[in-house]
């Protein structure tokens, strides 16, 4: 696909952690600064804002209420990411939400979408996890809502957080993909699939390859969609990205989360990012927000290719990433 001329990107701090289990994402955009993210950016022609941090609630660390933790913090924080995209798309920049948990996907994603219906264009959301986040008050034994807000955005949640969009749902289950998909409750995994959404879990990984993966997420895409990509640190494998809150083992290995970030720089289709769920508290010297700095520089163009854009590779069968014919498989339940 053709490349479109790089917008402004605009990062935007949300540091946070209401909707988390664990306290500390809130350092998380601060820990992205530290590891150079904007310089990163600008060394690659692209012209960078940095809008600061949001301000909001601090963490209560209170039990559920009717199903919910902290359910009031996260309506604001909700409110305050969906008024802060919305502006910098409208002004036609590409927003980079720094998390924060992955609660303030519910704002973001609100957003785009409500920008979306504005310009008639379609949304893809590409979410990028290990976890499905398609809980719901009645599935979660913990009421966290940063494993709800996937099921929150396509209209299963409290009102609160439904009709930020405008229409409820903000989203369609067909317009999402989510890959490396490796720890799901068994109620919510039950939801995901009464819901339809397409899941590219890390067996659909280990059996096809991260390229045919990435492929058959991105099919579809058109000058006419805008992508967003929705990138939870946890969804790389814990060795290698310690600095979560919520590890699950047998995630992406850094070749493999490289190859997926090029190749949807390729589309030249990203509109808007969010990176979230990067915890300092979990950390050894900032180790995991520099590698997802340097997988989101991968995102906007740096590239491991030497070959020549369009050489063709290896005979099939000699290349560990030829596409080979995707293979539907339900997403894989383990205890996390």
């Amino acid at each position: 696909m053709s490349r479109r001329r790089a917008p402004t990107a605009a990062l935007i701090g949300a540091p946070t952690d209401v909707g988390a289990s664990e306290r500390g994402a809130s350092m998380g955009p601060e820990a992205l600064r530290v590891a150079g993210l904007q310089r990163r950016l600008e060394e690659y022609g692209l012209k960078v804002v940095d809008r600061g941090n949001l301000a909001g609630p601090g963490n209560p660390v209170q039990g559920p209420v009717n199903g919910y933790r902290h359910l009031d913090e996260v309506v604001f924080w909700s409110r305050l990411v969906h008024d802060a995209v919305l502006e910098e798309l409208r002004a036609q920049h590409l927003p980079v939400l720094l998390g924060g948990d992955h609660s303030v996907a519910i704002g973001s994603i609100s957003a785009v979408a409500r920008h979306c219906r504005t310009a008639g264009r379609r949304l893809r959301v590409l979410w990028l996890d290990a976890h499905a986040d398609f809980n719901t008050h009645q599935l979660s034994p913990s009421g966290n809502l940063h494993g709800m807000p996937l099921a929150c955005l396509c209209g299963f949640g409290p009102p609160e957080l439904l009709a930020l969009a405008g229409p409820v749902p903000a989203i369609t289950a067909d317009c999402v993909r989510q890959v490396g998909i490796r720890s799901v409750d068994p109620g919510e995994r039950r939801f995901v699939h009464a819901q339809g959404i397409e899941v590219f879990d890390m067996r659909f990984v280990d059996e096809v390859g991260m390229r045919a993966t990435v492929e058959a997420a991105l099919a579809g895409l058109d000058a006419d969609t805008h992508l967003h990509v929705s990138f939870d640190v946890d969804f790389l494998d814990p060795e290698i990205a310690p600095g979560v809150g919520t590890t699950v083992p047998g995630g992406p290995t850094y070749r493999e989360a490289q190859l997926c970030m090029e190749m949807i720089a390729d589309t030249g289709r990203l509109g808007s990012l969010d990176i979230v769920e990067l915890n300092p508290a979990f950390d050894v010297r900032n180790r995991t927000a520099t590698l997802a700095v340097d997988l989101v520089e991968s995102l906007f163009g740096k590239s491991t290719l030497m070959r020549r854009r369009g050489q063709s590779r290896d005979r099939p069968g000699t290349d560990p990433f030829v596409p080979r014919a995707p293979v539907p498989f339900p997403a894989v339940v383990r205890s996390g």
